[in-house]
């Protein structure tokens, strides 16, 4: 049995709200590693001497719990196990398969000395009845599959460069790191197996069910049209034009309702423009990026795909899990910046390409930076094997930026 992944980051965050009068919600896609991290944080308690009898874990998708998926049920099961004098630490995983479970939540959250953590599956949950009972007394810790740097954890390959390209292709799911070097000869097969099977799941249980949606071919050419144009300015309208160009009708505001299912899913994420001169958000084409490239891969059937667009992808997850707010930024005359990243109140800008070794990619690459006359760091992040300085712009390689600590 391999070893489990530790994922200091969100272990830190834990521990920094341990105690506090809030309740801890971990959101991600499926399998990113919610009910592992409530794993490795409960050890972390216990290692700090937390008695079991102080500890309180529910799994509402194992079926020994399926009781629980009544809100009263819950709530008294819970509320049993509570030790007087002492904290209690509760923590209650995919939260959103009970029925009305706001209403145990807020109810747990009253009790004295009692450390809340939920996770879920779908952001439907924080905007709906948990965020009205709950305004501000709940923070969110929101969870990815695995950064680089935790993946090199699981994968010792030694070379970095084809270990990135393992990682890019294959992907970041905890379990699917299993199937890397492995000596099977259907390890390949096996790995594409798993994340079909997290796809499926996701669609039908997070956006599907979760949603109230019926069309569950219409929910994955949607899917294939994003996975397709990962970085690319995308819209309802433009959408539902190929599709119905390609024989199947649709209207935008349906394509609306099924794009808004899957990024409550956490499969992709929504990313809208920023006018950097004019300081405001724009309405026009948003870009869709992908939870994990080994997950886009499997649903477009490719491996090594327009890897520009891939390693953008890669650079967003990254910018997330580092706390950063991201934007698209339009920059004047029709160029744009792949990101605008802000983190205390501090702002980062980051143009990606796989290669800038031809000086006219280079030159197309620079502009868009070079017209904004504000002093924010300014990054030029690509695959090439050196680093340098363009008039203050900083060229780095992107492996090496994502092995930098946090």
């Amino acid at each position: 049995m391999n070893p489990l992944i530790e994922r200091k980051e969100y272990l830190c965050q834990l521990a920094a709200w341990r105690e506090e009068d809030l309740i801890k919600v971990v959101t991600g896609v499926r399998r990113c590693g919610k009910s592992t991290l409530f794993e490795l944080y409960i050890n972390h308690l216990k290692a700090g001497g937390v008695a079991d009898s102080q500890i309180v874990f529910v799994n509402l998708e194992d079926e020994d719990y399926s009781e629980l998926l009544d809100y009263k049920k819950l709530h008294e099961y819970v509320k049993a196990r509570i030790v007087k004098g002492k904290w209690t630490y509760v923590f209650i995983d995919e939260i959103q398969n009970c029925k009305d479970y706001e209403k145990a939540v807020s109810s747990l959250y009253l009790r004295k000395n009692v450390d809340l953590y939920i996770t879920g599956s779908n952001a439907y949950m924080l905007s709906g009845e948990l965020a009205t009972k709950l305004t501000a007394r709940y923070i969110e810790i929101e969870m990815l599959p695995l950064s680089f740097a935790e993946y090199g954890e699981a994968v010792k390959t030694p070379d970095k460069r084809e270990r990135f390209n393992k990682y890019m292709n294959m992907g970041a799911f905890p379990y699917a790191t299993r199937f890397v070097d492995n000596s099977l000869a259907n390890s390949s097969r096996a790995q594409s197996q798993y994340l079909e099977g997290i796809y499926n799941t996701v669609l039908v249980k997070d956006v599907m069910t979760r949603e109230g949606l019926t069309d569950i071919t219409l929910v994955k050419s949607i899917a294939s049209f994003l996975a397709s144009n990962v970085g690319s300015p995308v819209t309802a309208k433009k959408i539902a034009d190929t599709l119905t160009s390609n024989g199947r009708p649709t209207g935008s505001a349906t394509i609306d309702t099924y794009l808004n299912a899957l990024t409550d899913a956490y499969l992709f994420y929504k990313v809208n423009r920023y006018d950097i001169k004019g300081k405001l958000h724009l309405k026009s084409e948003s870009k869709y990026y992908i939870c994990d490239t080994g997950l886009r891969n499997m649903i477009l059937g490719t491996v090594n795909r327009d890897i520009g667009h891939q390693i953008e992808n890669i650079v967003y997850l990254e910018l997330l899990r580092r706390g950063y707010t991201v934007n698209i930024g339009k920059s004047g005359r029709g160029t744009e910046v792949d990101f605008i990243a802000v983190r205390d109140m501090k702002t980062e800008y980051y143009q990606v390409s796989a290669t800038v070794l031809d000086e006219n990619t280079l030159k197309r690459e620079l502009e868009p930076l070079k017209q904004i006359k504000d002093n924010y760091p300014k990054f030029l992040v690509t695959l090439d094997d050196f680093t340098c300085d363009h008039d203050g712009i900083g060229q780095v390689n992107l492996i090496e930026w994502l092995l930098v600590k946090n």
